[in-house]
């Protein structure tokens, strides 16, 4: 049996970061053959590391002030100060959202370079079978044999993307020792419709989608099995099975316009008018339900308003999400109610910690789930190192 101070169960972004703080004597076991994997398809392959604007309002908790800790100790900032370090170009696109100018490999190689410098080992390929604790140690049984150590990070995730290998493991751990488990989900998802609009398949625009709870105001994309694009893939984390959900797909100052055209254009048809301001196809699909018909000429004020208010308020019911499959992060995990929000350690067992996706903190899409990542690793390594 092999003896570390600290096993890290987990090669993914809040692992390596994990043990680049948690000091030398560390080993980290994934069954991956490349580490990072999540990092290196992300961002299509550019790595959304992080975001400017990072706020504890971009986050999702059953306990919503959890995070608070984490992020405001290990910020933005400090990881731009990391990339920046190793020369890693980098830019800013859209909302804040901060992408690799080369390869998302290179945020791989940086925690690779800064776990090794801290004296930590990496062991991949190695399929854990049973984990175990007795008097003070946690012992990890694997396909390649036992380690032990007096503290045992899970940071294997959640159950987003299986075709990487994504398990509840960490889920099934936490369980075993005595914590509870928020109910695990799809979050940033597309929500699925059947085939309703699969005749227009591949058409984007800008919308506020919303439900009781939220909205967010980016694009849309209409998909073969339902709703995708920014907009949806931010509500879903916030949608729960069989709730309706409301799109705004109306341009601003939309009825005055038509007004306007009315005066000029009124020999047109509704729909060529409208399709001035929205894709052609979607104001072509959506004709027989709001009854587009006529010139524009034909059709009074008060007309006008309703066409633009079902616009405004398109409510629909998804069947149901894709899933696990396409999700980009899995909401719910390991009930913050067990953990410290300064160090992620158990609350009831000394030397457990859990970090990254696995816990109950979900980030919106734009590389606030990175920074959780990034802040609960570093918040767990360093109480580990801490602690001698």
């Amino acid at each position: 049996m092999e003896r570390y101070r600290t096993i890290i169960l987990g090669a993914g972004a809040a692992g390596l970061m994990c043990a680049a703080h948690a000091g030398p004597d560390t080993l980290v076991l994934d069954h991956a053959k490349k580490p990072g994997e999540k990092i290196r398809i992300s961002g299509g392959g550019r790595c959304n590391f992080t975001n400017l604007d990072v706020t504890p309002a971009n986050f999702l908790s059953e306990n919503k002030h959890f995070h608070k800790s984490a992020l405001a100790r290990y910020t933005q900032w400090d990881y731009i100060e990391l990339v920046s370090r190793h020369g890693i170009a980098w830019h800013e696109k859209t909302l804040g959202q901060l992408f690799c100018d080369g390869k998302s490999t290179q945020i791989v190689e940086m925690l690779l370079a800064e776990m090794r410098a801290a004296g930590a080992e990496l062991r991949l390929e190695v399929a854990i079978t049973s984990v175990s604790h007795a008097d003070g140690r946690f012992t990890v049984e694997t396909d390649a044999g036992a380690f032990t150590a007096e503290n045992l990070v899970l940071a294997t995730g959640g159950k987003s993307i299986p075709k990487m290998g994504a398990t509840g493991l960490a889920y099934d751990l936490a369980r075993q020792f005595g914590h509870d488990i928020v109910t695990p989900r799809p979050a940033l998802v597309p929500l699925t419709f059947g085939d309703h609009f699969a005749p227009i398949s591949g058409v984007a625009t800008p919308c506020r989608a919303f439900n009781e709870r939220i909205a967010f105001a980016e694009a849309l994309l209409f998909t073969h099995r339902g709703l995708s694009g920014p907009a949806v893939l931010q509500l879903s984390s916030y949608w729960r099975e069989g709730e309706a959900i409301t799109l705004d797909i109306c341009p601003p100052g939309l009825l005055d316009t038509l007004k306007a055209q009315r005066q000029t254009q009124g020999r047109h048809a509704l729909t060529t008018e409208l399709s001035r301001h929205l894709p052609a196809r979607l104001v072509e699909f959506l004709a027989p339900d709001l009854g587009l018909s006529g010139n524009l000429a034909d059709q009074s004020d008060a007309r006008l308003a309703e066409i633009c208010a079902a616009l405004a308020h398109w409510t629909l019911t998804p069947t149901g999400s894709e899933g696990y499959r396409t999700a980009e992060v899995t909401a719910g995990g390991v009930s913050t109610a067990g953990l410290s929000s300064q160090t992620m350690e158990s609350a009831h067992l000394p030397g457990l910690y859990v970090i990254g996706e696995a816990v109950d903190v979900t980030g919106w899409l734009g590389g606030y789930n990175f920074q959780w990542a990034w802040a609960s690793g570093v918040a767990a390594g360093r109480a580990i190192a801490a602690r001698g």
